[in-house]
């Protein structure tokens, strides 16, 4: 489906040197100012000079996590992946464990889950409600406001229709001769820059070196096993998996593992193949129910896998697994490892060297990664780990969502065992949609493909359950979904009515566009976002009291709250999230709409809806309202915040409505700093929209505490584990996602219709410089700042048209060595005109 889904390439050099940084490495210029000698190099470097950063650091730490030990959970392991294939790499001496994943295996299958009995009941909960007989329309709600049958088995569905995603099984190497009496300089790491997950050690005089990597241009995970000692390597491989698989030897040198998922009532769903093959110079090979290597100077293995899983509905299925992985390893064999690993870090070097951040290194960074935790979290200071976890958070949506294969889902690609958290599903009431907030401004918009893919095929069902859950045109999905195209509510209204998803889902649509403003991508999803407004404008009905147009009913996502009677509730009419994220749609509707010249009787009625929408309510104590009545809080730390959607991701509440911006500050400031992995990260993103890059770092460095280590265990909160997964507590990537996408707020923001350079920079990042960061409108932009003060940007123009920037002092544009005429609508801000392919350098005024 990835076809005519255009996205804007990354325009940067990955050499520092040759884009004109004055990178400065481990000295100070002297008889000038570093911020005068960058300038005079950016300007004589003209249009083709990139950034010339105002900080003199020395030497960047590597963005590596690297350990002296072997992983010994599953949460130390290291993750390397492809978009459809995936290993946790635990790297053991005598024992190694790849964990392995493929992204489509799901138990489960299609199923009629849809209720009709929720239209019937509608009427009667809005007369409930506006009644104020809470328990009444609470308890009519979980009767009829829900699926048909088991829904998602309550997070435990791997067991019936919902499914679950699952394990692929592990690949043991299980190696002979190793005296571990004789081991040193043991080192385990993950390069992010390369995607190489690497082992090492000695063993007396002989140099082991393990590589492992995910290969995007072979499909396939590569194992690379060398010593510098001929003849040395003598192992055993063999796949297994916990459940319903076979394995048997195919010709002299392979393994295959194949079997069938649990349908919901039998073993006759998903079909799926995996193949190990070895290459091995020296030595001899045996094949049986293992793979035996004696005596060899070097072996590659390659593993393929596929199942029989399209992302085409109504069916979602076909295809012949076992073709596709002896294709994928044909294409693969005839390749020496040199031209595997080529070819991947050529992939790889692609995206990841698009964006480069800076913050500074101090002597933590020398540290190992778990190590080097432990001190951060006794307050150590180490703004190089938070360079590294912001790349961390952009390699693994990298690693876990490229186009033509699945969305990553609440772990990624990465997950062990057959009831994996939460089914490993797709949860829209903010997770999902998290895993790809770094996407656009991280600079891989191509990554951001598979979710739009995903969205678009769950237009499909969710006509059906708009038209059989509500009598509504248009389509709409609720708080979780599956590849199988689930989009009823959940089992419960209390969490599982989330009649906002969709809306919240298009937004992801737009912004794919408005970052890049491919026009032929966005006459692909305008109808997406056509139907998903449809729904809405039937959805909608006026409140009786204020003639408002308020959603209903719905919950405000997984919360809870007390009337003035003492009932407690959780559906409710025009809760704040709902209202909010439809203004998001129907705004966006309406910016496409003008994109793309579109004025109708359509347009025409979405403008009257937004008009009369309830739109964000202050209460007596000055915080924004969550529900549309001030009712009291059951739980005021509540770990979602789903009323200050407006304010981040949405875009209704910036610095230009001080009302609302002031209560969005009031609100957050009482549901406090504590919070779960993901919630702490949305807190970051929230503080950098207040522009309080202080506490947004204080959240930062929150999230980024470690709860567990071999030598170190902290029980309470969310965080990292030791190869800086976010523990919710268990794992969910959407805590990294959202952190890295936190971090790039606090150093650039474009929702508010300007690009905002440096809003939220905290005191404690007195120098450095980011290069590659996307804005809105099509732009890309490099900034520098020392002493705390911006010294100098630079801003690349995909597509031409008016900029607007606003800085934290007054600038002068140049492009080359001409001035560049400006408007000045304020002092810190200027507006100017673009045209496509165009640089400009942006600086303070000369003195």
């Amino acid at each position: 489906m990835a076809g005519g889904l255009g996205y804007t390439n990354g325009m940067l050099s990955p050499n520092p040197v040759s884009d004109g940084f004055c990178y400065n490495r481990g000295r100070r210029l002297a008889g000038a100012s570093v911020s005068t000698l960058c300038g005079l190099l950016l300007w004589a470097g003209g249009a083709e000079a990139w950034l010339a950063p105002g900080a003199a650091h020395g030497a960047e730490a590597a963005l590596e996590l690297w350990y002296r030990q072997p992983a010994l959970k599953w949460t130390e392991a290291l993750p390397v992946g492809n978009g459809r294939l995936g290993a946790m790499v635990f790297g053991g001496v005598v024992s190694e464990r790849l964990q392995l994943n493929e992204d489509s295996l799901w138990s489960g299958g299609p199923q009629k889950a849809d209720n009709p009995a929720a239209l019937e009941a509608l009427p009667e909960i809005r007369r409930l409600l506006w009644a104020g007989q809470q328990r009444d329309a609470d308890r009519l709600g979980v009767q009829k406001l829900v699926c048909q049958g088991a829904g998602s088995g309550h997070g435990q569905g791997a067991k019936v229709p919902f499914g679950c995603y699952q394990t692929l099984g592990d690949l043991h190497l299980e190696f002979e001769g190793m005296d571990t009496n004789a081991l040193s300089g043991y080192r385990r790491e993950l390069d992010l820059e390369t995607g190489l997950a690497r082992t090492r050690f000695r063993i007396g005089a002989a140099t082991f070196t393990r590589t492992v990597f995910a290969s995007r241009p072979d499909r396939a995970i590569v194992v690379h096993l060398a010593c510098d000692q001929p003849g040395h390597l003598t192992f055993m491989a063999r796949l297994t998996r916990p459940e319903h698989a076979t394995t048997r030897s195919v010709g002299s040198t392979a393994l295959r593992m194949s079997g069938q998922m649990f349908n919901g009532q039998a073993f006759e769903g998903m079909k799926f193949c995996a193949q190990l093959e070895a290459r091995v110079r020296g030595g001899k090979t045996q094949i049986g129910d293992t793979l035996r290597v004696e005596g060899a100077d070097e072996a590659v293995l390659l593993l393929a896998a596929a199942t029989d899983y399209r992302l085409e509905p109504p069916a979602y299925r076909g295809g012949d697994p076992e073709r596709a992985v002896v294709e994928h390893l044909e294409a693969a064999r005839g390749k020496t490892y040199a031209q595997l690993e080529g070819a991947h870090l050529e992939d790889h070097r692609r995206l990841f060297q698009r964006v480069h951040l800076d913050l500074g290194v101090t002597d933590a960074a020398g540290l190992p990664t778990d190590e080097r935790l432990v001190a951060f979290r006794k307050g150590g200071e180490d703004p190089a780990l938070i360079a590294l976890y912001f790349q961390y958070g952009r390699y693994l949506l990298m690693a876990s969502s490229r186009p033509g294969d699945l969305a990553a889902n609440l772990q990624g690609v990465w997950a062990d065992g057959i009831q994996t958290p939460w089914n490993c599903d797709y949860h829209h009431n903010i997770n999902d949609q998290m895993n790809y907030w770094p996407a656009e401004v991280g600079n891989l918009a191509e990554c951001h493909l598979p979710f739009v893919e995903l969205i678009e095929a769950l237009q499909v069902p969710g006509r059906k359950t708009a038209q059989v859950h509500y009598g509504a045109r248009g389509w709409c999905v609720h708080t979780i979904s599956n590849p199988w195209g689930f989009t009823s509510p959940g089992e419960h209204p209390g969490w599982g009515l989330f009649p906002a998803a969709g809306a919240w889902l298009s937004q992801h649509l737009w912004e794919h566009y408005d970052f890049g403003r491919d026009r032929a991508y966005l006459r692909r999803v305008y109808p997406i976002l056509k139907e998903s407004a449809e729904f809405y404008l039937d959805w909608l009905v006026p409140d009786p009291e204020t003639g408002k147009l308020v959603s209903g009913p719905a919950n405000s996502p997984e919360n809870v709250f007390l009337t003035a009677d003492g009932q407690r509730g959780s559906l409710s009419m025009g809760p704040a999230m709902e209202q909010q994220i439809i203004w998001d749609l129907f705004s966006n509707v309406l910016a496409a709409a003008d994109a793309l010249g579109l004025t109708d009787d359509f347009t025409r009625r979405v403008a009257e809806a937004r008009a009369r929408l309830l739109g964000p309510q202050v209460g007596q104590d000055g915080r924004l309202l969550e529900w549309a009545r001030e009712y009291g809080e059951a739980e005021p730390h509540h770990r979602h915040v789903s009323h200050l959607f407006a304010l981040h991701p949405g875009r209704q509440i910036t610095i230009h409505q001080p009302e609302w911006f002031a209560a969005a500050k009031k609100s957050l400031i009482g549901r406090g700093d504590g919070g779960t992995g993901w919630s702490m990260a949305w807190k970051v993103n929230f503080w950098a929209r207040l522009h309080d890059g202080d506490h947004a770092l204080k959240l930062l460095r929150n999230l980024i505490n470690v709860v567990e280590t071999q030598g170190f265990r902290y029980d309470g909160g969310g965080g990292v584990y030791a190869n800086l997964f976010c523990a919710h507590p268990p794992f969910q990537i959407d805590g990294n996602f959202g952190g890295a996408a936190g971090v790039a707020e606090m150093l650039l923001q474009s929702h508010a219709g300007e690009v905002h350079l440096l809003p939220a920079l905290p005191g404690a990042w007195q120098a450095g410089q980011v290069r590659g960061l996307r804005a809105r409108g099509g732009f890309e932009v490099a900034v520098a700042w020392n002493d705390g003060q911006l010294t100098s940007a630079t801003l690349r123009s995909a597509v031409g048209g008016v900029c607007r920037v606003r800085a934290p002092a007054a600038l002068d544009v140049r492009r080359g060595a001409e001035l560049v005429k400006v408007e000045r609508p304020e002092p810190q801000v200027v507006s100017f005109e673009t045209t496509a392919g165009g640089q400009y350098a942006l600086m303070p005024p000369a003195r």
